[in-house]
């Protein structure tokens, strides 16, 4: 595409951009996982992944200590993909995440030691021809929940996440997913000051937001469906995961269920829950009220909402409320009796074997949704590896909040189809895809 078309392409699309689409094709992603960066050995990694669920739980909870506040989207993300955003274009990584919406970058806007280290270059706004700043009175400045009016007339936005925060302003320029794909028109924030706990970019450019939000990627290229593939978590050298969005994603799979109603409230209205109704250990069902899984609104302060069960790219481990855990726990502990041992110091980890046994003494669980749909998950899917010799349990207790972790999302193809709210899963080798 020529320069000068590109650049008439971002303008006429800046007082619609929220409708803009993509290629005809869809956009397929190549998925990295942030541990794939470092020279972890496995068992660091899932001690890594421990660290990240919890503070991702604590993040979706808010206060906590008996305190309501609202839950913040991003605290830790795993998968990175790689894009180009201007023209000429410039090579950017992002992290990936359902539970939010805004795309960000970090710019060369940023003032010294005000953003994050990251493993490329800062986008540099003014040195592409097709980058063109977003007014204040355009509604992609409203989509975004905190926005100022700059004294320029452009927009101000500000994202807080569990991870930290960030400050910029939002504009539109052309993004390309993979080689070849042609480019789309896109909101994004050009970001000149972040603040996040160190290590929380590991290494990437920004974030792109796959929530149910009019800034997401998702919404902007008018797709009524992504999905994503997850590989093998712990093995070495493993194949890349993959997300697909629009036509480049299944239309349907397998097994199929309808999303739960969001909220109207922020942030709570750009989650996608599911209905989770029971689980089972082997061929015993768990004596759970499916109460425990329902979302509910907190009587006492308008706006805020507790339970209700995640799927979400962003947390390694499934996190149950205590109303499902402790019966799983329980339930786990007497089949494998005599077979458990104890868990190493500081792993995290309560239930263990010796990792030889996963295989011959672990049951299968399976989770149990509204209309039918049951997730059989391997022994592979729920035990980590703890050190050279001990295999745990990976799956946490969450307190009043449960999560759908992308560990258990292993070598599982998901699709959200955002436009019929049905959430549809099938097992599938996800290296070959």
């Amino acid at each position: 595409m020529a320069p000068m078309t590109l650049v008439l392409l971002v303008l006429l699309c800046l007082g619609t951009v929220l409708t803009c689409s993509g290629s005809g094709s869809g956009i397929r992603m190549k998925l990295t996982h942030v541990d794939a960066k470092g020279s972890y050995t496995v068992e660091e990694r899932v001690r890594r992944a421990v660290a990240a669920s919890r503070q991702r739980l604590a993040s979706l909870r808010g206060g906590g200590g008996g305190s309501v506040s609202a839950p913040v989207h991003w605290a830790t993300q795993q998968y990175i993909a790689e894009y180009t955003v201007g023209s000429p274009p410039q090579r950017a990584e992002a992290l990936i995440d359902t539970g939010s919406d805004l795309i960000w970058t970090q710019s060369t806007a940023c003032l010294r030691k005000v953003c994050a280290r990251q493993d490329l270059p800062y986008f540099n706004a003014s040195a592409s021809g097709s980058f063109a700043p977003v007014p204040c009175q355009d509604r992609a400045c409203a989509a975004n929940y905190v926005h100022l009016c700059a004294l320029d007339g452009g927009c101000t936005l500000v994202a807080s996440y569990g991870a930290g925060a960030v400050i910029g302003f939002l504009g539109t320029d052309a993004f390309a997913f993979a080689s070849g794909s042609g480019t789309v028109a896109l909101a994004f924030g050009c970001v000149s000051f972040t603040q996040f706990f160190p290590g929380a970019l590991h290494g990437a450019s920004g974030l792109i937001g796959l929530g149910r939000g009019r800034l997401s990627l998702v919404s902007q290229t008018g797709a009524d469906r992504f999905s994503y593939c997850l590989t093998r978590y712990f093995h070495k050298d493993a194949a890349p995961s993959h997300l697909f969005v629009g036509a480049a994603a299944p239309s349907h799979l397998v097994s199929s269920m309808a999303f739960v109603e969001n909220p109207k409230d922020f942030p709570y209205s750009t989650f996608y829950y599911l209905p989770l109704v029971g689980i089972s250990v082997g061929d015993t069902r768990l004596p759970i009220n499916s109460s425990v899984f329902e979302l509910q609104q907190i009587k006492e302060v308008k706006g805020y909402w507790t339970g209700g069960v995640l799927i979400d790219s962003g947390s390694p481990f499934t996190s149950l409320a205590d109303g499902a855990y402790l019966p799983l726990h329980d339930e786990v502990a007497r089949q494998l009796n005599g077979s458990l041992v104890a868990a190493p110091e500081d792993s995290g980890f309560d239930l263990c074997v010796r990792r030889d046994d996963v295989d011959t003494v672990v049951p299968a669980l399976v989770f149990h949704f509204s209309g039918g749909a049951d997730m059989a998950l391997p022994p592979e899917n729920y035990w980590a590896p703890a050190d050279k010799t001990t295999a745990c349990m990976a799956i946490l207790d969450g307190y009043d909040q449960s999560i759908i972790g992308n560990f258990q999302q292993q070598n599982m193809h998901l699709l959200f189809d955002v436009a019929g709210g049905r959430f549809s899963f099938q097992k599938a080798d996800c290296s070959t895809l």
